[in-house]
């Protein structure tokens, strides 16, 4: 097949010009980095290791953790040596690739969410039934199903992005390779394109925010009508307001970002829309989801005293 591009590399510009702040972000967003790493690495050892979170809530949280750790890690890097570096030149396959794994895990991420607001609500609305509804089987499928439908989704929008023609300028206006900078790029038409990102990527990212809000919804709804206890309900409401944090922290922006048609008019604005869900959500998700539950505490506190009980032994 003949390769209908002219360009063999592209310059990322990154997230500012001005020299001085760039060792500033450079601290910030390492430490951000270590941060998702260490606190999403700890939830994902906790599931493995500890029995009593060998249960559906906390084998879709060990997708998530899983996911936050390689969504970062596909801006992340290249954006920290971009930091330090003075040439930040990134090759055409390079670049189609990154596309394709940040929205095949981006993507993931977005149907994850909307799963577990339904394991949620089958929890709390259907507890009788719940071990068989959510038995291993079909929690399996259901994270088969999102990191397999996101993979086709993403090579959707790599290999069209790859098939367009690329001429003139070489600077990508963005801090990572996406979709969208690179239809500014391109000098061949790209209305398809525009057409699959605002529809297929609108319909994932939103389809899977409304059912995550109609889940909660509901389970609002049934403790208020059914459970009238002033404590289970306070409790739920605290919990899905956390969630639904997160879950507007990562949907919104995408939503802001992929439905609008690209233009360099908005660049600045779809650069701070990325950052917010592709480093900061990482960040926050095993905090609201994980950290705050008692039983993933007493997991922490099992698992870090077991091991200051074998650095004693081997001391006496």
């Amino acid at each position: 097949m003949e390769n209908v591009t002219t360009m063999d590399e592209f310059l990322l510009l990154g997230l500012t010009g001005v020299q001085e702040l760039q060792p500033l972000f450079f601290g910030i967003f390492l430490i951000i980095y270590l941060i998702n790493l260490i606190g999403n690495g700890s939830i994902l050892v906790m599931v493995g290791l500890e029995p009593q979170l060998h249960s559906p809530m906390y084998f879709f949280l060990g997708n998530l953790s899983c996911l936050d750790i390689c969504y970062s890690s596909v801006t992340l890097p290249k954006l920290l040596v971009n930091l330090v570096s003075t040439r930040r030149a990134i090759s055409f396959l390079g670049c189609i690739t990154q596309l394709h794994f940040f929205h095949f895990l981006g993507s993931t991420e977005a149907i994850l969410l909307a799963i577990m607001a339904f394991d949620r609500f089958v929890a709390i609305c259907n507890p009788l039934r719940y071990t068989v509804i959510m038995n291993p089987q079909v929690c399996i499928l259901l994270a088969s199903g999102a990191w397999l439908i996101s993979f086709f989704y993403a090579l959707m929008h790599s290999v069209m992005t790859a098939h367009l023609s690329f001429c003139g300028c070489q600077k990508l206006n963005h801090f990572f390779c996406d979709v969208k900078p690179l239809l500014e790029l391109a000098c061949s038409n790209t209305l398809l394109n525009q057409w699959l990102l605002s529809i297929v990527t609108g319909s994932i990212s939103m389809g899977g925010f409304f059912l995550t809000l109609l889940s909660y919804f509901y389970i609002i709804g049934f403790l208020l009508f059914k459970n009238r206890s002033c404590r289970i309900l306070h409790k739920a409401l605290s919990t899905c307001a956390s969630h639904f944090m997160v879950v507007c922290l990562f949907y919104g922006p995408v939503g802001l970002t992929y439905i609008r048609p690209a233009s360099a008019t908005f660049m600045i604005q779809d650069r701070i829309m990325a950052i917010i869900y592709s480093t900061v959500t990482p960040v926050l998700n095993p905090l609201i989801y994980t950290l705050r539950n008692k039983e993933v505490m007493m997991a922490l506190k099992k698992i870090f005293g077991r091991n200051l009980f074998k650095d004693w032994q081997q001391h006496h």
